[in-house]
């Protein structure tokens, strides 16, 4: 058995020139437009030193212009792309671009997939992980929650690498970057570099046989959603009183276990410790008991909202407004409140 050896030059050009400086490299799922949680990855690696981007297949010309400006360095992309084959191709590429960069920092987003990306680095490079980190100082010092998110916890990786997969919402945007930004390279700046790496993957990995769209909501994803609204076993099964609150918000709808076993809802909505952790701005929690296990995917909100007919319901507890009534009643005379406000 070998020991996994750190990357060890303090950075380099996508040629292989040394330049002193560190390297975070930020590690995305896909070459499609970047969406809010890939911002937030990019302003926070900003903070840590130069910009390398791994993306899976070769980039085009809208992206290379949103990761100008971002100030991204470089791209790192696989030589023929990922193929048919699951997380193995990302785990090869972000190790051979770490090894050549030096990176000392490698960002991924809180998702399971990047989670399995980055444990498989850990092993690889050496490195320390955390995850669902929810603040990241120029120390290393990483911010998040534990024990079902009822602590919150400052730690640093002792290896010489850190990977950290980093909480959506967790990073502040300004307004341009927050919209999205126009999709082309302010004044002067200029496309990063690209490096096609041709890698060898030979380990073992589960391969795609089948690929279907899921149909559009027109709502945001619930990972990076800033508002959420979600239902239990309240609900009845009933979520369009949820449906149009969200709608009026902008937001995603979530759920329960209770709700997702019960057939009303899919497992993607599902809420909690065996379903999505989510980190809104807003988090309004409608006939959800709010036990610990469906707090521990919600916690860390910015502000918790909670509807409820039983006033000793644990997520009251937590919530910082909490109504007591019944969501058939309370939910439509908010949508019909935020109606008004808005003429």
């Amino acid at each position: 058995m070998t020991t996994p050896t750190p990357p060890t030059a303090a950075g380099t050009t996508a040629g292989g020139t040394s330049t002193g400086t560190p390297v975070t490299l930020v590690v995305l799922g896909g070459t499609d437009r970047l969406r809010r949680a890939d911002r937030e990855l990019l302003v926070l690696a900003g903070t840590l030193g130069a910009t390398h981007v791994v993306v899976p297949d070769a980039p085009d010309d809208a992206l290379l212009d949103e990761l100008a400006a971002h100030a991204v360095d470089a791209v790192h992309s696989l030589e023929g792309g990922p193929g048919d084959r699951l997380t193995t191709p990302a785990v090869a590429l972000a190790e051979a671009a770490a090894r050549e960069t030096g990176a000392h920092v490698l960002l991924l987003a809180s998702t399971p997939e990047a989670k399995d990306v980055a444990a498989r680095l850990g092993v690889r490079l050496g490195a320390g992980v955390v995850t669902d980190v929810v603040a990241l100082d120029a120390d290393l010092v990483a911010t998040k929650p534990v024990l079902a998110g009822g602590w919150t916890t400052r730690c640093r990786a002792t290896s010489a690498v850190l990977v950290a997969t980093v909480r959506p919402n967790s990073v502040e945007l300004l307004a341009g970057a927050a919209a999205g930004g126009t999709g082309t390279a302010t004044a002067g700046a200029q496309r990063p570099r690209v490096r096609a790496h041709a890698v060898e993957d030979t380990v073992p990995a589960a391969r795609v046989v089948a690929r279907a769209e899921l149909p559009a909501s027109g709502r945001p994803a619930l990972d990076e959603a800033r508002v959420v609204v979600a239902g239990g076993r309240g609900t009845g099964g009933d979520f369009g009183p949820l449906e149009e609150l969200a709608d009026a918000l902008g937001g995603a709808i979530g759920a329960s276990r209770a709700a997702v076993d019960a057939g009303w809802i899919g497992p993607e909505a599902q809420v909690g410790q065996t379903g999505r952790t989510v980190s809104p701005q807003l988090y309004v929690s409608c006939g959800i008991s709010g036990a610990v296990q469906q707090r521990a995917g919600m916690q860390t909100a910015g502000t918790i909202v909670a509807v409820n007919k039983d006033e000793q319901a644990p997520v009251l507890e937590i919530a910082d407004l909490g109504i007591v009534g019944d969501l058939r009643t309370v939910l439509p005379q908010a949508v019909e409140h935020l109606r008004a406000l808005r003429g």
